[in-house]
C-alpha cells in the first residue's frame, strides 16, 4: 500500500524520482528464505501495489489543528495524482497498479506484515534536521524549513 500526499510545489520530476524509488526499495524478504529481510523490491516479488491519495501526510502539526496549507489544492493535485498512476503503471506492469477514488471518504484496511513503513520524500536532502533539531536549507538551494512542518514534497509510505 502506498499513500501519496502531494505538496503545493510537487512536478513530474518528482513524481518520477518516487515512482524509481517505490519500484527498486527492498522491503520484501528473499522469496526463497523469508528469514532473510530486506531482500526484495516489489517488483521482485511481482506484487501489487495499491495507490491511495492521503493529503494529511501532509499536516503541519506543531499546533492542535492541523494545518494543511503544504498540501496541493484539489484539482491541481488530482492531475499530479492522475500523472502519478500513469507513470507508475508504465513503468512497472498497469494491471498491478490499484487505486482508490481520489478525494473520497474511502474505508482502506492495512496490515502489516511486521512493523514496517517508510516515508518516501523525493526532496530527501531538504528537510535533514542539523544537530540542534532544526531544519537545513535543501541541496537544491531552497530556503529552511520550519522546525517541525511537514514537508512539502510528494510523500509515500508504504
Amino acid at each position: 500500500m502506498v499513500f501519496i500526499g502531494i505538496g503545493s510545489d510537487d512536478t513530474t520530476s518528482d513524481v518520477s524520482s518516487t515512482i524509481k524509488k517505490i519500484l527498486s526499495l527492498r522491503v520484501f524478504s528473499d522469496p526463497t528464505d523469508p528469514n532473510r529481510m530486506w531482500k526484495a523490491s516489489v517488483k521482485d516479488i511481482q506484487g501489487e501495489i495499491l495507490c491511495v491519495s492521503q493529503f494529511t501526510l501532509l499536516a503541519n502539526t506543531t499546533k492542535d489543528k492541523p494545518d494543511f496549507h503544504l498540501a496541493m489544492s484539489t484539482d491541481p493535485a488530482r492531475g499530479l495524482y492522475g500523472t502519478f498512476l500513469d507513470m507508475l503503471r508504465d513503468a512497472y506492469v498497469p494491471e498491478r497498479v490499484k487505486d482508490g477514488k481520489f478525494g473520497a471518504m474511502m474505508n482502506v484496511s492495512l496490515t502489516n506484515d511486521g512493523p514496517v513503513t517508510f516515508t518516501i520524500d523525493s526532496r530527501r536532502y531538504q528537510y535533514v534536521g542539523d544537530s540542534s533539531g532544526n531544519a537545513s536549507a535543501n541541496a537544491k538551494g531552497g530556503a529552511k524549513s520550519k522546525k517541525g512542518a511537514a514537508p512539502s514534497s510528494l510523500i509515500e509510505s508504504s
